[in-house]
């Protein structure tokens, strides 16, 4: 194993390893994969033509190489025309991986800053945008399909802003010179409104699913306004994917890393729980959805733990699969210590070195065919997501039933469970009906956990600093209480990463959905409903969509004051309360 991959197991997983590592080198599973054998997944013909048809990322380290100087000639040009700010439009897949860069690698000097706009909450579209002059900023929609519901939503506004900003200059400038889209050729394209007059359109290979998409237009046209290196992003993924192509299993570095996490989540270890240098921390927004949304189906996944609070070693169950990933020589001494005390009490630790955050890009190559290695050994398609549909659906039945905008308000909740502190709480279906006041009825519903389930809070509303940190303690509260594995989503960002897995996952665990009142909208142009509106709808579709499945779901409702419902709430599910 090289020195920037290192995989340390107790003995008895070791074995189990290697009898998997033994069945993958008999049946080539290496050269299968890089050769695109769509068996390795599936014998239906109709899944392996599905299959073939979501591939292309491993060509796109070799295909998006040819596209750089035209990349890097984009971002002068559009430097040299005055903009100052681009704001990425999109959800999942399209959105994590220019955060993940940004996030990183920052701004280089005399390039643009770099938004990401992935949230329908108005305070958070307020936040991201309503400084931004309109005229100096250039907007990308991103969306595979041209009909993602949330970066159409932020399209619409955006042009009616551009619009309102040239007919106050007095300018008879189009509003598509502001405007450029990154999607699918064909009806992707077509679907995209006013397509036909936008600066520029970036078509990805339609073989590229979203969340496999980094490498792609989908990550390198923001990073290329940012002033990234890109060869040297992009030489890194090619060194990765030339070194996949060693045909034993155990000398390579993206298949060895999928069969251990393949191996472990059968063992019952299936919560890859990650940490990272703290300028790495983007990293796991990303990988949680490649990993969520392409294991998570047909009762089995494994279940990622991003900024997961730390706690002792000896607090975690044996569910656990340890993962770091460090930049440079100089290894922190906390996380160090961290992970030599998790080794000594007998949990899997893989421990995964950059030198230099260029990087990157090898990771992203790494953890796709991980992920793709693993799924052979949980026997799932790990290119489609057929449970993630079903909470559209309800969400959009729901915006079909409202009256516009202005419906982002619990007026028409049905009377709650219980009401304490500024709290409403909604209890799913088969709940507790034993009574008593909201935080009796909250603890004997979350002291159901097991400890090997895990813990989804589930957050419809702005993420701020202060809201982060009260939510880690909320997460903290909860996993001192239960000992279960804890993570946080923010809808509707999550409906399009861990959604899948909440559905298509493992039955067990609980999700706790955290809505609040909102005091004012933000109209959709072109729309019978506000942004409020769409969120509403989106966290009752979705908590509907568990509830159908037969998990274990409670709704609470924190009022106007998030803060301080977050404080009560964590307050409520401590160990001592």
């Amino acid at each position: 194993m090289s020195a920037e991959f290192e995989l340390r197991l107790a003995p008895a997983d070791e074995e189990r390893l290697a009898a998997v590592a033994a069945h993958a080198r008999r049946d080539e599973w290496a050269r299968r994969l890089v050769d695109r054998d769509t068996t390795l997944w599936s014998t239906d013909p109709v899944v392996r033509s599905a299959i073939a048809n979501r591939l292309g990322w491993l060509d796109a380290p070799a295909h998006f190489t040819d596209q750089i100087a035209a990349l890097e000639g984009f971002g002068d040009g559009i430097r040299v025309a005055g903009f100052t700010t681009a704001v990425v439009m999109g959800m999942g897949g399209s959105s994590l991986a220019p955060e993940v860069l940004h996030r990183t690698f920052g701004t280089a000097e005399g390039y643009l800053d770099l938004r990401v706009l992935d949230s329908t909450d108005p305070d958070a579209v307020a936040a991201t945008v309503d400084d931004l002059d309109p005229l100096a900023t250039l907007w990308i929609v991103a969306s595979k399909s041209g009909t993602t519901t949330e970066p159409l939503a932020f399209l619409a506004d955006a042009r009616a802003r551009i619009t309102a900003a040239l007919a106050a200059s007095g300018s008879d400038q189009n509003p598509g010179d502001f405007i450029v889209a990154i999607t699918d050729p064909g009806k992707s394209v077509a679907a995209i409104p006013h397509h036909d007059d936008l600066r520029e359109l970036f078509l990805n290979p339609p073989d590229i699913g979203g969340r496999y998409s980094a490498l792609s237009y989908v990550g390198l046209v923001p990073a290329s306004l940012i002033g990234l290196d890109l060869d040297a992003l992009m030489t890194s993924a090619s060194t990765m994917l030339a070194a996949c192509h060693e045909p034993e299993p155990e000398r390579n570095p993206g298949v060895l890393l999928g069969l251990a996490l393949g191996t472990l989540a059968r063992a019952g270890r299936d919560k890859l729980t990650l940490s990272t240098d703290e300028r790495l921390s983007a990293f796991g927004n990303w990988l949680e959805q490649l990993v969520a949304e392409s294991t998570g189906k047909l009762g089995t996944g494994i279940v990622p733990i991003v900024g997961e609070p730390p706690r002792a070693a000896d607090r975690y169950a044996d569910d656990r699969v340890f993962v770091h990933l460090g930049l440079g020589d100089d290894v922190v001494p906390e996380a160090a210590t961290r992970l030599s005390a998790l080794e000594a009490a007998g949990h899997p630790v893989v421990r995964l070195r950059l030198d230099d955050p260029a990087e990157l890009g090898r990771e992203f190559l790494r953890w796709e065919l991980a992920v793709a290695a693993a799924a052979v050994i949980l026997g799932v398609n790990p290119f489609d997501e057929p449970d993630v549909n079903e909470a559209k659906e309800r969400a959009r039945r729901r915006l079909e039933s409202t009256d516009g905008p202005g419906t982002g308000d619990a007026a028409s909740d049905p009377e709650p469970d219980a009401v304490e502190r500024g709290l409403e709480l909604y209890l799913g279906r088969g709940a507790d009906a034993n009574g008593g006041d909201l935080a009796e009825r909250l603890r004997r519903w979350i002291d159901e956990v097991d400890p090997g389930d895990y813990v989804a809070v589930l957050a419809w509303f702005g993420a701020s600093d202060d809201r982060q940190r009260l939510a880690n303690r909320l997460r903290e509260a909860v996993a001192s209480r239960t000992g279960a594995a804890t993570t946080l989503g923010y809808g509707p960002r999550y409906l399009h990463s861990t959604g899948q897995l909440h559905k298509g996952g493992r039955a067990g665990g609980a999700y706790l959905v955290l809505t609040s009142d909102t005091t004012e909208d933000v109209a959709v142009p072109g729309a019978e409903y506000g942004l409020a509106g769409l969120r509403r709808a989106q966290a009752l579709g979705d908590q509907e969509a568990l509830e159908g499945r037969g998990r274990r779901v409670a709704r609470v409702n924190l009022g106007w004051y998030v803060e301080d419902g977050l404080a009560a709430l964590a307050d409520i599910l401590g160990p001592e309360a």
